[in-house]
Formats: structure tokens, C-alpha cells, sequence
């Protein structure tokens, strides 16, 4: 259905859009006794992309404007509000409030993952061998390995 990105305005989107995606979004929004014809569904799709396309532009425009070169979400808003979807303003700043919260939370679980770019090749590669022993003593017998001390970067055998 969505084979060529000429046929999105502004060539926004991937050459194959991910109906499975936009599927699941679709029936996870409603009841579950509630069926949408293919019909229906391509329609709700086909929508959701060219609205997806207008933000897109919208948001692309405001940061020109602003002469900045990378969108940000408060372009995104802004674009909203200048589109005319002001009343879902706060609902969107909400949803991007809880996204920013769960990134950070998943970045503090991450730990170590965190402080990774700081890490030389070296110290990387110890820290994925530790990690792949500490793994196979897992698997092998449920037995934890304590992390060795960062003073030693050079790989483990």
C-alpha cells in the first residue's frame, strides 16, 4: 500500500510504512469487541500518516523560523497550536513529560551504560567480557560474578 515515498506529501515517511504497528495502535484504542474493516483500517493508517506528514512540516517550518537546524519537541508544540490542535497541547506535553520520565528512569536502571561514551575501546571490551562470564556463570549454575575492579581494561579470556 505504501510503496513509494512519492506518494506522501513531503516525502516525510519510509518507503514502507509499519501498518503492524499502526494496527495494534488501532486495536489496542478500542473495545475489544469491536471489529474495523480492512477498509476502515487503511483509511484510520492513511490518516494517521499524512497527519504524522502535517506536523512533520509544520514542526520543520517553525525551526527554520527559528533558524535552528534540528527539530525540537518545542517545535512540535508550537506546530501544533499553529495547526489549530491547541486543545491537545497539554495532553501532548504530558505524554512527552512521561516520556522524558521513563528515559531517565531506563538510563538510571542502565546504570554504567550511562558513563559508556567515557569508556576507551579497552575498558569497553573487559566490561563486555566480564559481563558475557557473569552471564555464562549464570546460565551454568546461577552463581554471580563480582565485578572486577575498572583498574584492569584489558580483555578476559
Amino acid at each position: 500500500m505504501f510503496d513509494e515515498v512519492a506518494s506522501f506529501p513531503f516525502g516525510l515517511l519510509p518507503n514502507k510504512f509499519k501498518q503492524a504497528t499502526m494496527t495494534k495502535i488501532i486495536k489496542e484504542m478500542l473495545p475489544p469487541d469491536v471489529r474495523v474493516a480492512r477498509d476502515a483500517q487503511d483509511l484510520l493508517i492513511e490518516c494517521c500518516v499524512e497527519f504524522i506528514n502535517l506536523i512533520s512540516s509544520e514542526s520543520n517550518e517553525v525551526c527554520n523560523r527559528e533558524e535552528k537546524r534540528t527539530i525540537a519537541p518545542e517545535h512540535v508544540i508550537k506546530a501544533l497550536e499553529v495547526l489549530g490542535f491547541g486543545e491537545y497541547i497539554e495532553e501532548v506535553y504530558a505524554a512527552y513529560e512521561q516520556h522524558k520520565l521513563e528515559t531517565l528512569q531506563d538510563g538510571v536502571r542502565a546504570g554504567k551504560w550511562g558513563s559508556s561514551a567515557e569508556m576507551t575501546e579497552e575498558e569497553a571490551a573487559a566490561e563486555q567480557q566480564r559481563m558475557f562470564a557473569e552471564a555464562r556463570a549464570r546460565m551454568n549454575g546461577n552463581v554471580s560474578i563480582p565485578k572486577q575492579p575498572d583498574t584492569d581494561p584489558t580483555p578476559q579470556s
